[in-house]
């Protein structure tokens, strides 16, 4: 059964508010994933902020028209699921997991900053560590000094404690 024209307008409306906030938009063929791996793959979306949805091609190419992520429509064809997302790394990181342990996923394309993708360009993209990893790799880098000076005031305290006593 095929959606109404006024389904077809709300799955637009809804799909146009996501790549508004979008930074990258990927792209991946699904044919032949059992419902029990899709459930999975969907929580492990949800989980990293990444809106996942098959959704018919013509729709999504009405939604990025006139979007940064435009290009992307001469790679919208066949049986499709769209990762869209605000962090620049997560759809592709998702997707490009999944598809390393299933091999009936196949990335197709992505689009990030107005630039369109191939499949490499999207396992490239989901190599490059999250905004957190960044963020706590920054603060240890930034913690270390600090903590080394704490550890040599210690022992410099406890050898004068010796030398004391």
């Amino acid at each position: 059964m095929g959606l109404n024209l006024d389904d077809k307008k709300a799955v637009v409306a809804e799909v146009s508010a996501r790549v508004a906030g979008a930074q990258t938009i990927v792209v991946a063929e699904y044919k032949g994933i059992g419902v029990a791996q899709l459930t999975k793959l969907r929580a492990q979306a949800r989980k990293s902020g990444v809106y996942l949805r098959v959704l018919k091609n013509t729709l999504v190419r009405r939604a990025v028209s006139g979007s940064p992520f435009e290009g992307l429509a001469e790679h919208m064809s066949g049986p499709l699921i769209y990762g869209i997302s605000e962090d620049p790394v997560a759809a592709a990181k998702v997707l490009n997991d999944f598809a390393k342990t299933n091999d009936k996923m196949v990335l197709k394309a992505g689009c990030y900053a107005g630039k369109v993708m191939d499949k490499a360009g999207v396992q490239s993209l989901a190599a490059i560590p999250s905004r957190e990893e960044l963020l706590a790799k920054l603060l240890g880098v930034m913690k270390a000094p600090v903590s080394g000076f704490a550890v040599a005031l210690g022992a410099l305290a406890k050898q004068r404690e010796e030398a004391a006593a």
